[in-house]
């Protein structure tokens, strides 16, 4: 059955022109995810379907009405089911994870509310949404470019949307570590030569070589991912044998450019 997912905002095109390419869109043509992309504005009542009004209290800038939401997740109720969730993209929410991906693609129906201007009057998301996620600390003009993210994340999850599980398998982040170093042909360019080990057909030592880098450089970029990582026992042996050792995180442990 295909995962449900839909879409409310204000800019539906932008949203669907990110959602046609790759493995998202070819995921939707064939069967495997179903998205629907609802234009907020087709929930007013009035002539100039206004989505908009001042804040109370005063201010800078406009605020989302809630009228046009609760009206969204109405008609997305009778159209296409009641959603397991109703997520608000939002600073406030909390931060969208690889767990969290995962956590999203088990359930069937999921609904994603993308907000503008600044921000959403409180009682959508005291009524409507049952969690809120932000992608990072940042300013963006939207929640479309964080719900697009989301949607992709959770997309790679399902099975057969991407077509070699293995590679789902080894993305970065899904044990808790970042990862490995990626090379192609030429196996030398512009001095710069691929790892021996990848060019020798050693399989096992292969493996190993991707363990480690992938162990050193989270150990190097983002060692407070180590705290949460599903390492196994060889893994914790190689941080205790390098913090024994004295040896920085970074490139002098990883022994090659990357």
């Amino acid at each position: 059955m295909a995962v449900k997912i839909d879409i409310v905002t204000i800019f539906p095109k932008m949203v669907e022109a990110g959602l046609a390419e790759g493995v998202v869109g070819r995921a939707r043509t064939s069967g495997l995810l179903d998205i629907v992309v609802h234009h907020l504005r087709d929930f007013t009542t009035d002539k100039h379907h206004v989505v908009d009004d001042v804040p109370f209290g005063g201010g800078p800038g406009m605020v989302m009405k809630p009228e046009p939401f609760f009206a969204a997740l109405a008609a997305i109720g009778q159209r296409r089911g009641t959603p397991d969730a109703v997520v608000l993209m939002s600073p406030a929410g909390a931060r969208f994870t690889q767990a969290g991906a995962r956590r999203l693609v088990a359930l069937n129906h999921l609904v994603v509310l993308c907000g503008r201007y600044e921000g959403i009057d409180e009682r959508v998301r005291e009524a409507l949404a049952t969690e809120e996620i932000s992608i990072g600390d940042y300013v963006l003009s939207g929640g479309e470019v964080p719900a697009l993210a989301v949607v992709d994340a959770v997309a790679r999850l399902v099975p057969g949307v991407v077509g070699d599980d293995q590679s789902v398998a080894a993305d970065s982040f899904t044990r808790g570590l970042l990862d490995y170093p990626h090379y192609t042909r030429p196996a030398e360019f512009e001095g710069r030569r691929v790892p021996d080990v990848l060019l020798s057909g050693h399989h096992e030592e292969i493996r190993k070589w991707r363990r480690d880098t992938a162990l050193k450089r989270t150990a190097e970029r983002r060692p407070e991912l180590l705290h949460d990582a599903a390492l196994d026992a060889d893994e914790r042996k190689l941080l205790r044998a390098w913090d024994d050792a004295g040896v920085p995180a970074g490139r002098d442990r990883e022994g090659s450019k990357s």
